[in-house]
């Protein structure tokens, strides 16, 4: 059986590309390049999927906005 996930990627003040997915609580990662960050997101997602984490339902993606806000 196989299973979609949504990966929300960010890049930190480091520089590092960061990985989370909703689905999976604690499910995260982090890698210099977004080649090695989604390897090792999909090994992420199978390691928590082997220690029994149970994927919740979550909404279905649309999209990204960036607003920007005059202060």
């Amino acid at each position: 059986m196989e299973h979609e996930f949504n990966v929300i990627i960010e890049r930190d003040e480091e520089g590092w590309f960061v990985a989370r997915v909703p689905e999976i609580r604690g499910c995260h990662t982090q890698a210099k390049s977004l080649d090695k960050l989604m390897a090792r997101t999909r090994e992420a997602i199978e390691a928590c999927l082997e220690a029994g984490a149970v994927p919740k339902q979550v909404s279905r993606f649309v999209g990204v906005q960036r607003i920007s806000i005059a202060s």
